[in-house]
């Protein structure tokens, strides 16, 4: 006869649903089903294991008539991992009902995974207060995922409120902080929380590194991003963790290091299908179409299969290159050759492909054979594509579409009243400015950031936040005057939302920044701004004067693409 010790041992070494039959099978006819340790392995392995079968443990568990909290556990832990865990919402609810157990730290931490897959935000709340009721709110693990599980359902707030009261933070902690606030697009706020887990004495590992390399790519904080490069080297992420490496070759990239991202990819042993897409997509932004391509078919060679992102970085590369006829090529290919079918970003880049190379009659009817016709991110750079080849014609069609999907905004009333300024049509800029007025249509506020000395610092149009702002404001009128003696003048055209908003004195966030960096770093060190707006034609034309009067490099990444500005020179040639 077996005893509840060898059926024990049996299940500890059980690796599939066959041989836990058998298991079960002995366990019945020994009478053992009612034993709770027994009972509960068995359930755990059903519920929990990769090799188990969650329906097989909702029969088991449906037998036992006094399930304890570990019993509970297995189930609502199995369920909140499911394609269904509301599953485990419900479970907890049934436990709470029986008098017979009592939630514990580990089915609050499953039951809060379930709510940040079902995005359950009230059933978060309320396990909130369960918790503190009994007495888990200091409870480092409950504390983690009570932080992500808010984090999950969009509430920030409250995530940053449960991490600020965790009295003894690991590092979990800590990297769940930092990657919630990464998913959450503060980027800045994730840097300063490694700032605190620094000074808490708590060492980062490959997971802190790759969400910090996520948000230094996004502020195009560099130095900081360095700073990880160096620590990653040292300590063997690079070599351990494909991961890092990839973060790593996103982060120069969206930096403007293309040799640093280079650099990285050619030294990493082990690649994945990111690594090769986060060099595709990093040659891709910059406009090097053939090195992209070159790049491609080493990936096709080496045995890796293309995804839809392979994919985009190319066409982002012919995009810009204005290989229309090779961009033409690998969107056919997609489906043909791969099966992937284009989402809207690949649609996207074809009619920005089209529009740059100045075909908007091919533009417009791609755009009309498109799944996504009704979408207006392709309207909108059918317009963009009209301002750059002064098209009247097709400005008109572009912003009629975005009117008639009542998505229309002040950024595109602005782009169709350059147009109109460019062909000499004042009834035209007259008929925008009045729409916008009579609509009440706002414009999107305007941000850059810079690092200065491992610090982002971010700035609005016409900010007066910074302690430095009546230093940083005469540095720009310097930057201007001087400007102006070399052949610069303001401009106040048709951008007259983009551009200066009241009065001259409502600079642009980007020039702001520039300004401090002229001020804050050293001569000879080069400037790099993020814009979340595209780059207007006066700032454009400031920063080349600027770029010339204070021997600088200055690199911006706005919304469209990388500005590089040295001695006068933009390398995108012409602001269109």
């Amino acid at each position: 006869m077996c005893g509840a010790a060898k059926l024990l041992r049996l299940l500890q070494g059980c690796n599939s649903m066959d041989r836990l039959r058998k298991i079960h099978a002995q366990v019945l006819l020994q009478g053992y089903h009612g034993h709770p340790a027994v009972s509960a392995k068995l359930l755990s392995f059903c519920a929990t294991s990769a090799a188990g079968d969650l329906a097989y443990a909702r029969l088991l568990f449906s037998g036992i008539l006094r399930p304890t909290t570990d019993h509970w556990n297995a189930l609502i832990r199995g369920s909140s991992r499911s394609p269904a865990p509301l599953d485990a919402l419900s479970l907890y609810n049934a436990m709470m009902r029986r008098a017979s157990s009592r939630p514990d730290a580990f089915t609050f931490s499953f039951l809060l995974k379930a709510c940040a897959l079902a995005k359950a935000d009230p059933k978060c709340r309320e396990a909130h207060a369960s918790i503190v009721h009994s007495g888990l709110s200091s409870h480092v693990i409950v504390g983690t995922n009570l932080v992500r599980a808010y984090a999950d359902n969009g509430s920030i707030d409250e995530a940053r409120r449960v991490f600020d009261e965790i009295p003894d933070k690991d590092l979990v902690a800590w990297n769940s902080m930092i990657s919630s606030f990464c998913h959450a697009g503060l980027h800045e706020d994730a840097l300063k929380v490694y700032d605190r887990m620094r000074q808490s004495g708590v060492g980062l590992d490959e997971f802190t590194a790759v969400g910090l390399l996520s948000s230094c790519a996004h502020l195009g904080a560099l130095g900081f991003g360095v700073r990880i490069c160096k620590f990653a080297e040292e300590n063997g992420f690079l070599r351990r963790n494909v991961f890092v490496g990839n973060a790593l070759i996103d982060m120069y990239a969206k930096c403007g290091r293309l040799d640093e991202a280079r650099r990285v990819f050619d030294g990493m042993r082990r690649r994945d299908n990111f690594t090769w897409n986060s060099m595709i997509n990093g040659l891709g932004i910059h406009g090097h179409a053939d090195k992209a391509i070159l790049l491609f078919q080493r990936m096709l060679m080496a045995g890796v299969r293309p995804n839809s992102i392979s994919f985009l970085g190319l066409l982002t590369a012919c995009s810009h290159h204005g290989l229309v006829d090779d961009g033409l090529k690998y969107f056919q290919r997609m489906g043909s050759a791969y099966n992937i079918k284009p989402d809207l970003k690949h649609y996207g880049c074809m009619v920005d492909m089209y529009g740059r190379a100045g075909k908007l009659d091919e533009a417009l009817e791609f755009i009309h054979s498109s799944p996504f016709k009704d979408d207006p991110v392709l309207w909108r750079m059918l317009l963009s594509a009209s301002r750059i080849h002064g098209s009247v014609v097709m400005g008109e069609i572009a912003i009629q579409n975005l009117i008639e999907m009542s998505a229309n905004n002040a950024g595109d009333c602005v782009l169709l009243s350059d147009i109109y300024e460019h062909a000499g049509d004042s009834q035209g800029v007259a008929r925008m400015r009045k729409m916008v007025k009579d609509q009440g249509i706002k414009t999107t506020p305007g941000w850059s950031w810079i690092e200065i000395h491992g610090e982002v610092r971010k700035f609005v149009v016409g900010d007066t936040s910074h302690a430095e702002s009546e230093e940083i404001y005469k540095k720009l009128e310097e930057m201007i005057s001087r400007a102006a003696s070399l052949g610069y003048a303001m401009e106040r055209s048709a951008e007259w939302l983009e551009n200066f908003v009241d009065s001259t004195t409502d600079y642009h966030s980007e020039m702001l920044a520039i300004a401090l960096g002229l001020l804050r770093t050293p001569k000879g060190t080069s400037l790099r701004i993020v814009k979340n707006l595209r780059v207007c034609k006066a700032c454009h034309s400031l920063t080349k004067y600027a770029s010339r009067i204070y021997d600088r490099e200055i690199v911006v990444r706005d919304r469209v693409r990388f500005h590089h500005f040295k001695e006068g020179i933009c390398s995108c040639n012409d602001y269109w």
